[in-house]
């Protein structure tokens, strides 16, 4: 077959895993970064895609099918997502690798996903690119923005799971392809998915969220946002972090970790004995 069985699957990510538990810190760091924005080039994509277009239903759809990308790029360029890491609980869970790897690889794939995105929106908003549409596009991304950040905890958490389960179900999907339109595939269809169900996930929201801080800057952007109604006195980093980072960072490894358990114990767990 042209593909791996689950279970070899869940024993190839474990190995895998236990490296990544294993990376020097500048290379965790540098492929985050790399992974970051990797990730935050779809948010910009659906953004611009979509700036011009009120039908809700369509934006979900038109942005499910281009964001859905951002995974394959980063399992076939090797880069380090967070998200996806969160798969390390299988390592972890098969004794390949250590609880304090697993964290320290997160921590620091985290704070270069952070960087990447980071970079990506602050260029954006910038240089001009957020002008498009006579400052509409910079209008809509400081609404996308409000959004993630007025959210309640709980929905942004329990949306943070969903989002998850569904990403970290893509990075094993793409893994047990065994060529490169399999592997696009099966990272593409979950990602769809969630984006599709507007579920939340840390590092995507990264960009989304900068993207408005950083437009609030430039009193051009502000009048447009103000205009379309947009709630800019929201747009502040104290909600970023305490109404989005925090509850969907948390329910990110709640949902992957669930998916990390639920492999280990189906397939690995006493397939040695």
């Amino acid at each position: 077959m042209n593909l791996f069985t689950a279970a070899e699957t869940a024993a190839n990510y474990s190995t895998a895993g236990a490296a990544k538990a294993k990376l020097p810190i500048p290379k965790m760091l540098l492929l985050g970064i790399l992974a970051g924005m990797m990730i935050g080039f779809p948010a910009c994509v659906t953004n611009m895609a979509t700036y011009g277009i009120d039908n809700n239903s369509l934006v979900r759809m038109i942005s499910g099918l281009l964001f859905a990308f951002g995974l394959g790029m980063v399992v076939i360029g090797g880069a380090e997502l967070f998200t996806g890491n969160t798969l390390i609980s299988i390592s972890v869970l098969d004794k390949k690798a250590s609880l304090a790897g697993m964290l320290r690889n997160w921590i620091f794939v985290y704070v270069g996903n952070f960087i990447g995105s980071m970079l990506v929106a602050f260029i954006c908003a910038q240089f001009g690119w957020l002008s498009a549409g006579s400052n509409a596009l910079a209008a809509a991304s400081m609404r996308v923005a409000v959004g993630k950040m007025t959210m309640p905890f709980q929905n942004a958490f329990f949306m943070g799971i969903l989002c998850n389960i569904l990403v970290t179900l893509g990075v094993l999907l793409s893994l047990s392809g065994k060529d490169g339109i399999s592997r696009f595939i099966g990272a593409w269809a979950p990602v769809m998915f969630f984006v599709v169900c507007g579920f939340n996930h840390s590092i995507a929201d990264m960009t989304y969220c900068m993207l408005g801080l950083f437009a609030k800057g430039n009193a051009a952007y502000v009048e447009a946002a103000q205009a379309a109604g947009v709630a800019v006195e929201n747009l502040t980093w104290g909600n970023y972090f305490l109404g989005n980072m925090i509850p969907v960072t948390l329910g990110n490894i709640v949902g992957g970790v669930a998916v990390g358990f639920t492999y280990w114990f189906a397939f690995l767990r006493g397939a040695k004995k």
